[in-house]
C-alpha cells in the first residue's frame, strides 16, 4: 500500500487529469477518486475541501512542470547569450506542450483562482515563488536581461501555450521561429525595464 506522500502524489496527478478533461466543474473528490482508481472517500481523506483539493494541485502541478535537470546541466555549460536564453525557452515550450493535459490543468486552475479567493493565495503564492526562482536563475546564470525581461517572457510564453493548446489563431508561425523572434525582441530590444512615473 502506498505511503501517505505517495497516495497523495497519486491522488493529486489523478486531479489535475480530471481538471484538464473535465475543467473545474468536472473536479470533485469522487470524480478523483474514480480517476485514481482508489475506493470512494480517500481523495477526501487527503484533501478534506474542495479549496485543500485545489491548492493540492496547485502545488503538485509546479513540481510536474520542473525542468529536466540533464537539459539543464547541458544549457548551462554554454556561455550566456541570446542564443542561450532561447535554447532554455525553447526547453519551457517543449516540455510544456509534451504534456498538453498538465498545462490546460494549470490554466483551469488560474482561472478558477479567479473565482476562489482562498485558490487565489494559494496558487499566486506557487506562481511568484515559480517567477523568483526563475528570476534567480537566469541572473545567477548571467543571461541577458533581468526580471522585467523574464516578467515579459513569462507573460508571452503564457499567450503562446494559451494559443498552441486551446482555440488557436493559426497564424501559421513556427513555434521555433516565434520563440527565437520572443527572445530577440523581448530581451534583446530590451530599452533598460519597465516605464514608471
Amino acid at each position: 500500500m502506498p505511503r501517505n506522500s505517495e497516495r497523495r502524489i497519486l491522488l493529486a496527478d489523478a486531479g489535475l487529469r480530471v481538471l484538464a478533461v473535465g475543467g473545474a466543474r468536472g473536479l470533485t473528490h469522487r470524480a478523483v477518486d474514480a480517476e485514481a482508481g482508489v475506493p470512494v472517500g480517500t481523495a477526501s481523506n487527503y484533501f478534506p475541501s474542495r479549496a485543500a483539493l485545489l491548492a493540492g494541485l496547485a502545488e503538485r502541478i509546479f513540481d510536474r512542470m520542473a525542468p529536466d535537470p540533464e537539459v539543464l546541466a547541458g544549457l548551462g555549460r554554454r556561455e550566456p547569450s541570446l542564443a542561450l536564453v532561447t535554447d532554455y525557452l525553447r526547453h519551457i515550450v517543449h516540455r510544456t506542450t509534451r504534456e498538453p493535459d498538465l498545462t490546460r490543468a494549470l490554466f483551469e486552475l488560474r482561472l478558477e483562482a479567479s473565482r476562489r479567493p482562498e485558490l487565489r493565495s494559494a496558487l499566486g503564492e506557487v506562481l511568484r515563488r515559480g517567477y523568483a526562482d526563475d528570476v534567480a536563475f537566469h541572473v545567477a546564470a548571467g543571461l541577458p536581461g533581468g526580471a522585467f525581461e523574464v516578467a515579459l517572457l513569462h507573460h508571452a510564453v503564457d499567450g503562446l501555450l494559451l494559443d498552441l493548446l486551446t482555440t488557436s489563431i493559426d497564424a501559421g508561425y513556427d513555434v521555433d521561429q516565434v520563440v527565437s523572434a520572443l527572445v530577440s525582441r523581448l530581451v534583446g530590444g530590451r530599452d533598460g525595464g519597465p516605464v514608471t512615473g
